[in-house]
């Protein structure tokens, strides 16, 4: 148990399922060339193990087919032989909760073989579990100490939806104080700005258990691919600021038109189809850079940000606000350094207050700590406000205040360094950088930007 439990806590993992069978699919169209050939990408991530999810109504029920355990061993196989161990999700898509005897049968029948197999390093009982469901806690009330009847070494655990989140998992806490978990799975995919304080509320809903962040990500089908990578840069790193060892992005690959099967909810939802480091025709996405970066090397930084506008516009997680007033672009025709900038004209003002460029550094946000941004600007025929500026919100992403830098002078200007400096105010949890430009009549450039 111990040296499993080290390797949860430490696991380099990621989700799994090919991009053109996802959740059952994977399973009743199994393709070991492909999932051979997608294995190896895992590996090559820097990753050293990989979740995958097992269905009763594809395995067979109440008894699971033996082509279908053949599968679940030739995937075990193939993750070894890249160097990866696996993690087991049990019971999804399944809610069968009286049937008790036959869950734990058919539970040992799957898990049998790996009971102290070292390529198994633990297993999910249930993914993203309701603990307001009481016949669900019954169950699992029951299935915990059965199984480690028969599998004393093996790590158990439940996952909670982003949803439930950490209150979910203080209710599981306290269902099971008769048969806890070995650690604790959550699933986090709410803003990464403020994902360090999400987790400390995590942790601090099952303390002393420990806390390992199972599925985190969010779709480039509702944000930029920049901004996908970046997401993932700030849970990490909040996750590491947390003492959280491991953290498993969602999922390896896009989907492709069809692959999630119809009988899922999921079919219907576009988001559900752009979660992947890899585009569903096997090309890489920045995210897969991120995740690499960080198994690797430790390391996410902020130019992960486009600080100097240089990016491919995709790879750039810069986003806009009050647009209405004027949506700035990347040009070419002026730049500090490098071949680009970005290009204010003719803005006025929202009621929202003026356009701006947004984004949010990689590094979390800790009440006390000094902050420092800076860019440089330069302007002709400027008016108006031309400034950057940090925003603080707290928990909940209500916005608390605000700190701004020097202005750009009016007229026509050289490269002028804008900075503001400040402490994260009480209670500040993420925070903003903007660049704006409002009220200008002329043009603006930024360029250089850096955050602290």
């Amino acid at each position: 148990m111990t040296d499993r439990m080290t390797a949860v806590q430490s696991a380099k993992s990621l989700n799994y399922y090919p991009s053109d069978a996802g959740w059952s699919a994977m399973w009743t169209g199994f393709d070991p060339v492909r999932i051979d050939a997608d294995l190896a990408k895992v590996a090559a991530l820097g990753a050293d193990n990989v979740r995958v999810i097992v269905f009763p109504q594809a395995f067979g029920w109440p008894a699971p087919k033996p082509e279908y355990a053949e599968k679940l061993r030739k995937f075990v196989s193939i993750a070894d032989a890249h160097g990866l161990t696996v993690k087991v999700t049990l019971f999804d898509w399944w809610s069968g909760y009286n049937e008790v005897g036959n869950s734990v049968n058919w539970a040992k029948s799957v898990l049998g073989p790996y009971v102290d197999d070292p390529r198994v390093i633990a297993v999910e009982l249930k993914n993203e579990f309701q603990p307001g469901d009481t016949a669900a806690v019954n169950w699992v009330k029951q299935v915990i100490p059965a199984i480690r009847g028969w599998a004393p070494n093996l790590p158990l655990t439940l996952s909670v939806d982003g949803g439930t989140g950490a209150t979910g998992m203080s209710q599981i806490k306290s269902s099971l104080t008769a048969t806890p978990l070995d650690y604790y799975d959550f699933h986090f995919y709410g803003s990464s700005e403020r994902a360090l304080a999400e987790i400390r509320k995590a942790q601090a809903a099952v303390a002393p258990s420990p806390v390992v962040i199972g599925e985190t990500g969010i779709s480039s089908a509702v944000v930029s691919e920049g901004e996908q990578g970046a997401y993932l840069a700030r849970v990490f790193r909040a996750a590491a600021q947390a003492g959280v060892g491991s953290v498993s992005p969602w999922t390896l690959n896009d989907f492709a038109s069809g692959a999630i099967p119809p009988n899922s909810q999921v079919s219907t939802m576009p988001a559900q189809y752009k979660f992947g480091l890899y585009r569903a025709d096997g090309t890489a996405k920045f995210a897969a850079s991120v995740v690499s970066n960080w198994w690797n090397n430790g390391v996410v930084p902020n130019s992960l940000l486009n600080l100097g506008f240089e990016a491919a516009a995709s790879d750039s997680p810069w986003r806009l606000a009050n647009a209405d007033a004027g949506a700035p672009v990347i040009v070419t025709d002026v730049a500090r350094s490098g071949a680009k900038s970005a290009r204010f004209a003719g803005t006025t003002r929202t009621a929202a207050g003026l356009p701006s460029m947004v984004t949010s550094p990689i590094t979390p946000v800790q009440a006390g700590y000094r902050w420092r941004a800076e860019a440089y600007a330069r302007g002709v025929n400027a008016t108006g406000i031309t400034e950057i500026a940090l925003s603080w919100f707290d928990v909940n992403g209500k916005w608390i205040s605000q700190n701004t830098s020097n202005r750009l002078p009016a007229g026509n200007s050289s490269w002028t360094k804008l900075v503001v400096e400040a402490a994260a105010p009480a209670g500040a949890t993420s925070v903003q950088l903007h660049l704006k430009s409002g009220d200008n009549t002329g043009t603006v450039w930024f360029d250089d930007v850096a955050v602290s």
